[in-house]
């Protein structure tokens, strides 16, 4: 079994940072991919990153990578934001494309139930919407959220080692039980 991990955004994104500037979306993101990416090894599994430290990969070759490699599951990382000042919108949720396969769904709920348990955070649900590596991927895809930049705890939490393995550990516990269920 192939799962592809992205790390989305990338390390030069505009923009896309705490208000404070503390800390770059892509850190959060690259660093909880390669923990999810430690948490499975040992589970007769590849696991590949589509994402690059060096420079933004854009998402169309994101997600022809993914498709050439026909992997068996698309998981992108971020970290979310509201607005570009500190607010009080807060929690984590997890998207499939707009028309999803019953697997993203299955994939989707378990990531959603797995993180908001492990992590204590407001569970904001499974939604649904039109972004590029949900709706480009020929294969069961998600794209998670694991808090907000923007709300200032939240914000502490995403800089820590500790939450970044929490959430690490609930994505992988997830995708384990996802493979599980589909055999």
């Amino acid at each position: 079994m192939k799962i592809m991990l992205d790390a989305g955004h990338g390390p030069n994104t505009i923009g896309k940072r705490t208000p404070d500037g503390k800390m770059k979306e892509f850190e959060f993101n690259e660093a909880v991919a390669q923990l999810v990416k430690n948490e499975l090894t040992g589970f007769d599994l590849i696991v590949m990153n589509c994402h690059d430290r060096e420079r933004d990969v854009p998402l169309k070759e994101r997600t022809t990578l993914a498709n050439k490699m026909r992997v068996d599951a698309f998981i992108s990382l971020h970290a979310n934001a509201y607005g570009t000042t500190w607010n009080n919108t807060s929690g984590i949720e997890t998207f499939t494309y707009t028309k999803p396969s019953e697997q993203s769904v299955i994939l989707a709920t378990l990531i959603q139930n797995s993180l908001c348990s492990i992590t204590g955070r407001w569970n904001r649900g499974v939604k649904k919407a039109d972004f590029s590596v949900v709706r480009d991927t020929r294969m069961p895809a998600v794209l998670v959220e694991c808090g907000f930049m923007t709300n200032k705890h939240e914000a502490i939490l995403l800089q820590s080692t500790e939450y970044r393995m929490r959430c690490a550990k609930a994505i992988s516990f997830a995708i384990l039980c996802w493979i599980q269920q589909k055999r």
